[in-house]
C-alpha cells in the first residue's frame, strides 16, 4: 500500500474510538451523558448512572485523589466495579469540555484494558492491507468503490482512480458473472449474512482477455452503533486451483464414461464427447485401419499413414462443419501433424493465429482455407498408443468459443485423457480380434447349409449374443436319415465364449454320429448324456485345478438338447428333450401348440431316463425349434416369450424365411444378451403312391416274386434304369431275411430323393459285412449290397430290425415328392 493509500493517525484513532465507552461529566464529576457503549462496558443503563457522581463506579468510591491525577494527565487506568460485581480495569482518555455558556466539563473515553489499543490495531491492520496478496475493496451502500488496496490496481494497469466512485459493473467486464457478483453484494448489504466462498469465471479487468477464476468473500460494514456503512470484499485470482480441479474432474469423468463397451468406434466417440466443451471446441479420433479389424498395426506406420475417421464431436457454436465425416478414409501428407505425431509418437501443438507460418498448411491450401473459415486458432494432436502399439491419433481444436490457445497444462491433460482412452481402445481392439476368431470357430461348427430334401422345407436364424463374451454355444442341425426320414436337433451349451463354442462343436459332431446309427430320440439322448458325463470326468481328471479346464467342464454340464425325427411316410414325428424348451407346432389353419413333452434332465447329470413322444404332423404344419435366448431375457419371462412366439408363428407369411423375420422382429427388439437360435421346418408327407410294400413269406421261392414286384414298381415310377441294381439288392436282402431272420418279413420301396429298399424281419440279429475267400460259396451278399448301394445300414425297431439300402435317383423334371404320371 503506497503513501497515498495509508491510513492516517486520526482515522485510526477514531476507528478505535468507535469501540470505546463515552461519558460526559460536569465540573463536579456528575455524569450528564452516557452512551450505549458505556452501558455495554459497565452494565449500567443511563437511567441508573446519569446525575450520579462518576466516583460511585470506582472499586473504592472514597479514593478520589486518583481521579484528580488522571484529570491532570488526561489519561490513566482505573479499577471500577461492573454492575454484576466483577472488577474491570479501564483505560481512560479525558478531554476538557467547554459549553457555549462557559460551563466547564469533561468527556471521558473508556475501554477495557484487555482490548487492543488503537496503535496496536494500526500496527496489525496496516501491514495486512499493504502486503496481503488478497485484493480488498470497500463499497458504499450504492455499491460504489470508496477504497481499494494495491492488489486490485494490477501493478498500475487498472489505476485506483478508475475504480473509486464507480459501480462494480462499470469496472469489471460486463457478463452474467458480474451481474451475479452484484447480486451477492446487494444480498449481503441487505441481510448482513456474509458470503464466504463465492467463485465465478470472468475475464480479467486488466491484461489480455483470458478467462480467469475468481474467489470472493463478501461482508457487510457497520459502525459501532450498528449503522450500515457499505460492504467490503476479498478477491483472489484462483485460476490455477480452478484449472487443476477442472482437470481432475475431467479425468475422473473420463474414467467413468470412456470404455463403457468393448466396441472400438463407441470408445473413440466417448473420448471425443468427453473432450469437447471441457478441453476443446472440436475433437476427432482417427485410427489405423488394422485397429478396426482387431489386428495390431504393423510398425513402422509410414510417412503417409492411411487413417479412418472413427469419431468426432463438435461444438456447433464454434465449428459448424468439418471437411471429413465418420467413416472417411484419410490420407495425410508426410509433413502434416498427423503423420509427424504417428511417426515419432510425440504430441504436436501449434498455434494457427498466423496461418502463413504453418508449413503443413502452406502445402495444403484447401485445408488452410477450411481452418480460416472455421476460425481454428490452436491445434493439438496426440498419439493414441497403448502397450507400445500406436493405434491412431486424437486431434483437438480451439476456435471462437475458446479464445485461449493450448498451453503445456492442456498438453498434459490431453495426454492423460488420451492415454486412458488408448488402453480402452486397445482392449476393444483385442476383444474384436478374439470375438472374430471365436465367431469364425462357431460358424465353422454350425451347418453351412440345410438341405433336408423335399420332405421338409427348412429355414434358420442364428443371432450371437450382444454381450462382453458375445459367442455362445447354441446350435441346430438337420440330418437326413434312412427311410426318407429327417432328424431335427437344437441345443444350448451353458455359458459363452470359446469354450462354449468348442463344446457345441463336439456335441454337434456326436449327435450326427449317433444319428447315423438310426437310434430313437430317447436312446440317442441317453448315449449323448453318457458321452457328456465321460467328457466331464476326463476334463476334470486332467486339470481339476485349472480355471480353463473348469470353464470347459462348466460349459458341458447342464447342456440342453431337443431331438426330433420326422417320418414323411407315416407323417409322424418322434421327439425327446433333455431339459430343453418344447417345440412349437403351427398348423396350416393358424393354430399354434406347444406339445407336452417329458422334460428330461439336462445332459451330464445322469439322473433320469429320457422319454420319447410321437406326434401326428399334418402336411403344411411348421415345426419351430429354438433356444431360450429367443424367448427369455432379464426383463421378460419365458411364458411371455412363448406367447409372443405363438402369435408370430400364427401370422401369415409367404415363406419360411419371411416367417423367421417375423419371429425375430417380434421377439428380439434389441440385440440379445444370450445366443438365439431358430429352426423352422414345414412338413410334406410322402404320397402313398410313392411307397410300395409287400409281405414276404419265409420261403426261398418267393425271392423271384419279390424281384418281379420291385421291377413292376420301378417301371411305374419311371425308374427302369435302376431295375438291375434294385433286383440285386432285393434278392440279397430278402434272401438274408428268409435265411437268418424271423417272420413276419416285409419288403418296402420308397421313392423320394433317393430310391430306398427296406426289408423288415422280427429278429434282432445284426447282419455283418464279411470278406469271403475265393473258395467260399457264400458270404458275399452284403458285400455286393455295399458295392451297389450309395449307402446301407440297419435300423432297429421295437419289434425287430430293418436292413435298408439307398440308391441315387436319376434327375427328373418333376417334383420328387409328387406321383409320376405313369403310376
Amino acid at each position: 500500500m503506497g503513501p497515498g493509500n495509508a491510513i492516517p493517525d486520526g482515522s485510526a484513532l477514531l476507528l478505535d474510538a468507535t469501540r470505546m465507552a463515552l461519558a460526559v461529566l460536569d465540573a463536579q464529576g456528575v455524569v450528564t451523558g452516557w452512551t450505549r457503549a458505556a452501558e455495554r462496558l459497565t452494565g449500567y443503563p443511563d437511567k441508573e448512572i446519569v446525575n450520579r457522581p462518576a466516583a460511585t463506579l470506582l472499586d473504592r468510591p472514597g479514593d478520589q485523589r486518583q481521579l484528580v491525577g488522571m484529570v491532570e494527565q488526561c489519561r490513566g487506568v482505573v479499577i471500577v466495579r461492573h454492575r454484576d460485581g466483577r472488577r474491570l480495569r479501564l483505560v481512560l482518555r479525558i478531554f476538557p469540555l467547554l459549553s457555549p455558556t462557559g460551563t466547564k466539563g469533561w468527556v471521558v473515553l473508556a475501554r477495557d484494558e484487555q482490548a487492543p489499543s488503537a496503535e496496536l490495531s494500526r500496527m496489525m491492520l496496516e501491514p495486512l492491507l499493504t502486503y496481503s496478496p488478497v485484493g480488498l475493496a470497500v463499497l458504499d451502500t450504492d455499491l460504489r468503490y470508496v477504497w481499494v488496496n494495491d492488489v486490485l490496481t494490477y501493478d498500475g494497469t487498472l489505476p485506483r482512480e478508475q475504480r473509486l466512485g464507480r459501480r462494480v459493473g462499470e469496472v469489471l467486464p460486463d457478463s452474467d458473472h458480474v451481474k451475479e457478483v452484484e447480486k451477492q453484494l446487494r444480498q449481503v448489504l441487505e441481510t448482513g449474512v456474509p458470503v464466504l466462498n463465492f467463485e465465478y469465471l470472468g475475464a480479467s479487468p486488466a491484461g489480455p482477455p483470458r478467462q480467469r477464476a475468481w474467489w470472493n468473500c463478501f461482508f457487510r460494514l457497520e459502525d459501532s452503533a450498528g449503522q450500515v456503512l457499505g460492504v467490503w470484499y476479498m478477491a483472489v485470482d484462483n485460476t490455477e486451483s480452478w484449472q487443476s480441479r477442472q482437470r481432475l474432474a475431467l479425468l475422473n469423468e473420463a474414467s467413468v464414461r470412456i470404455g463403457s463397451t468393448l466396441d472400438v468406434a463407441r470408445t473413440a466417440q466417448e473420448l471425443a464427447d468427453v473432450a469437447v466443451g471441457r478441453l476443446a471446441d472440436a475433437a476427432t479420433v482417427d485410427l489405423l485401419q488394422a485397429v478396426l479389424q482387431g489386428e495390431e498395426p504393423s510398425e513402422p506406420v509410414g510417412d503417409a499413414p492411411v487413417l479412418r475417421r472413427v469419431a468426432q464431436q463438435l461444438s456447433h457454436d464454434a465449428c459448424p462443419e468439418t471437411t471429413e465425416d465418420i467413416g472417411d478414409v484419410l490420407q495425410r501428407p508426410p509433413a502434416s501433424p498427423s503423420a509427424c505425431c504417428l511417426g515419432d509418437g510425440e504430441t504436436w501443438m501449434e498455434s494457427l493465429a498466423d496461418l502463413s507460418a504453418s508449413a503443413w498448411l502452406a502445402e495444403d491450401p484447401t485445408r488452410a482455407v477450411t481452418v480460416r473459415t472455421l476460425g481454428v486458432h490452436s491445434v493439438l494432436v496426440v498419439p493414441v498408443q497403448a502397450r507400445g502399439v500406436r493405434l491412431g491419433i486424437a486431434t483437438f481444436l480451439r476456435s471462437r468459443c475458446c479464445p485461449d490457445p493450448f498451453d503445456q497444462d492442456d498438453v498434459k491433460l490431453a495426454e492423460d485423457l488420451v492415454a486412458r482412452a488408448a488402453v480402452c481402445l486397445d482392449n476393444a481392439r483385442r476383444f474384436t480380434r478374439e470375438r472374430k476368431a471365436t465367431l469364425a470357430l462357431q460358424h465353422s461348427l454350425l451347418p453351412r447349409g440345410l438341405v433336408p430334401g423335399s420332405m421338409l422345407d427348412v429355414a434358420s436364424r442364428y443371432l450371437p449374443a450382444n454381450a462382453p463374451h458375445a459367442v455362445g454355444g447354441d446350435w441346430f442341425d438337420v440330418i437326413p436319415l434312412s427311410g426318407a426320414r429327417v432328424a431335427l436337433v437344437v441345443g444350448d451349451v451353458v455359458g459363452q465364449g470359446a469354450h462354449a463354442a468348442a463344446t457345441m462343436g463336439r456335441l454337434r459332431a456326436a449327435v450326427r454320429t449317433l444319428a447315423d446309427m438310426d437310434l430313437p430320440p430317447d436312446e440317442l439322448l441317453a448315449h449323448l448324456d453318457d458321452l457328456v458325463i465321460s467328457m466331464v470326468e476326463q476334463e476334470g481328471a486332467e486339470a481339476s485345478a485349472e480355471n480353463e479346464q473348469q470353464s470347459v467342464v462348466t460349459s458341458m454340464l447342464g447342456t440342453t438338447c431337443l431331438y426330433a425325427v420326422y417320418d414323411p411316410v407315416s407323417r409322424r414325428c418322434t421327439l425327446a428333450r433333455a431339459g430343453h424348451l418344447p417345440p412349437a407346432i403351427a398348423t396350416a389353419d393358424g393354430m399354434v401348440a406347444f406339445p407336452d413333452l417329458p422334460a428330461g434332465p439336462p445332459l451330464g447329470l445322469g439322473l433320469l431316463p429320457f422319454e420319447s413322444v410321437e406326434l401326428d404332423v399334418p402336411d403344411g404344419a411348421v415345426l419351430a425349434l429354438f433356444t431360450n435366448g429367443l424367448v427369455e431375457d432379464r426383463v421378460r419371462d419365458v411364458d411371455v416369450g412363448l406367447a409372443n412366439l405363438a402369435r408370430a408363428l400364427a401370422r401369415p407369411a409367404p415363406g419360411l424365411d419371411e416367417m423367421c423375420e417375423n419371429i425375430i422382429g417380434a421377439l428380439l427388439t434389441s440385440p440379445p444378451r444370450d445366443d438365439a437360435a431358430l429352426l423352422l421346418a414345414r412338413a410334406h408327407g410322402l404320397h402313398a403312391g410313392l411307397v410300395a410294400s409287400w409281405d414276404v413269406a419265409r420261403d426261398p421261392a418267393v425271392v423271384a416274386s419279390a424281384r418281379e414286384f420291385a421291377t413292376r414298381r420301378l417301371a411305374a415310377w419311371g425308374l427302369e434304369e435302376l431295375a438291375f441294381t434294385t433286383e440285386l439288392l432285393v434278392s440279397e436282402l430278402v434272401t438274408n431275411a428268409i435265411r437268418y431272420g424271423a417272420e413276419p418279413i416285409h419288403l418296402r420301396l420308397i421313392r423320394s430323393e433317393a430310391l430306398v429298399c427296406e426289408v423288415f424281419d422280427s429278429s434282432s440279429t445284426s447282419p455283418r459285412l464279411r470278406h469271403a475267400r475265393t473258395t467260399d460259396e457264400g458270404g458275399r451278399g452284403l458285400f455286393l449290397v455295399a458295392q451297389v448301394a450309395r449307402r446301407w445300414g440297419t435300423r432297429y425297431t421295437s419289434t425287430g430290425k430293418i436292413i435298408w439300402a439307398e440308391q441315387a435317383v436319376p434327375s427328373s423334371p418333376g417334383h420328387p415328392g409328387s406321383v409320376p404320371e405313369s403310376t
